[in-house]
């Protein structure tokens, strides 16, 4: 079994990998609130959340997502 310190790191690596690989410059032409859904879902990961910031279905903003390079 992973220990907290375990899952912690992981997490941050999936975070650091988001932000290095979104396209910041799609992001930054996003309307406020698409933006604010594309940031938190870069730091946190979760898609449901994100999506209901932007006021979105799942699926929908995963359609964002692609585009805004931002892996899984």
């Amino acid at each position: 079994m992973m220990s907290l310190e375990e899952w912690e790191l992981i997490d941050e690596e999936l975070r650091e990998l988001r932000r290095r690989e979104a396209d910041w410059d799609y992001i930054r032409g996003l309307p406020p609130k698409l933006r604010e859904a594309i940031e938190v879902y870069i730091e946190t990961g979760d898609l449901w959340i994100s999506a209901k910031i932007a006021g979105m279905t799942a699926d929908e903003f995963n359609e964002i997502r692609i585009r805004a390079g931002i892996l899984h």
